[in-house]
């Protein structure tokens, strides 16, 4: 399955002219190197990166703590949370969090969504005037604090599940609908240089965006920025954020918010 999406992946979204940017430049009044973020055209929602938590928890073991535990056993890998590796702590203690790697973790992991999360720690979903970030949960984020058991969002990109929805969601509100032209923008951080004469742009169909999560020359899950051809939406995934900015018309993001698959909120000082 993966080989047939990175060569449907690699056939249909061939490369594009870096100049196909020049109105997200002027849009954004930003050189994109984290990725281009539009105002609301004239509406826009944030899709939250997804979480999830082991059934086991443990909800009040930090990652240090889990590696503590691992050394201090005798025995092999204490059994705390069946399937994650105590190496991943061990070879780097930098590590306070596990992000989501883009798929789904496994048996025995649910989706958590952040408001419930936030019932949990009593932090907002988004403080006011801050966007959704590693520094969303106050009371969680810094060394030793995040749980064990949970995954946090990934940062800079979107899980496979919630892609393919917000393409799914796209396609049944743009003009031409499967057959939308559209172009993704890759920021040069995920390509190891930063070559802002030669941006890294894409070209393909709303109807094979969904390949675009395999494809074999980009290092980066989902772009920087999606957009349909005509302009009329626009999505942004910040290389540092927790969370996918969708600009467009009102119905559009009526629809993305009123999804039962997709948590996503209105972040009124983002516009």
């Amino acid at each position: 399955m993966y080989e047939t999406s990175a060569t449907l992946a690699a056939a249909r979204w061939p490369l594009a002219a870096s100049a196909e940017t020049d109105w997200l430049r002027d849009l954004a009044d930003d050189d994109g190197l984290t990725g281009f973020m539009p105002p609301g055209l004239p509406d826009a929602a944030w899709v939250l990166h997804s979480m999830y938590e082991h059934e086991l928890g443990p909800f009040d073991m930090s990652y240090p703590e889990y590696l503590r535990a691992f050394l201090n056993s005798k025995s092999a890998a204490p059994e705390i949370i069946p399937g994650l590796d105590p190496a991943e702590v061990v070879d780097d203690p930098s590590v306070t969090s596990a992000k989501s790697r883009g798929e789904h973790p496994g048996a025995r992991w649910h989706r958590l969504h952040w408001a419930e999360l936030t019932k949990r720690t009593g932090d907002p979903v988004v403080p006011e005037g801050h966007l959704p970030c590693p520094t969303s949960f106050p009371s969680l984020c810094g060394p030793g604090r995040w749980p064990v058991g949970i995954t946090a969002p990934s940062e800079g990109s979107l899980d496979r599940a919630d892609w393919n929805r917000l393409i799914e969601i796209l396609t049944e509100h743009s003009s031409q609908g499967p057959d939308t032209r559209c172009l993704a923008y890759y920021t040069p951080l995920g390509q190891g240089a930063e070559d802002f004469d030669h941006l890294h742009v894409r070209a393909g169909r709303l109807a094979d965006a969904a390949a675009l999560y395999d494809h074999p020359d980009e290092e980066w899950w989902t772009p920087s920025n999606l957009w349909a051809h005509d302009r009329s939406w626009v999505l942004c995934t910040d290389y540092d954020l927790w969370a996918t900015k969708l600009s467009g018309p009102a119905p559009l993001i009526e629809a993305l918010l009123d999804d039962p698959e997709i948590e996503a909120l209105r972040l009124p000082w983002s516009h």
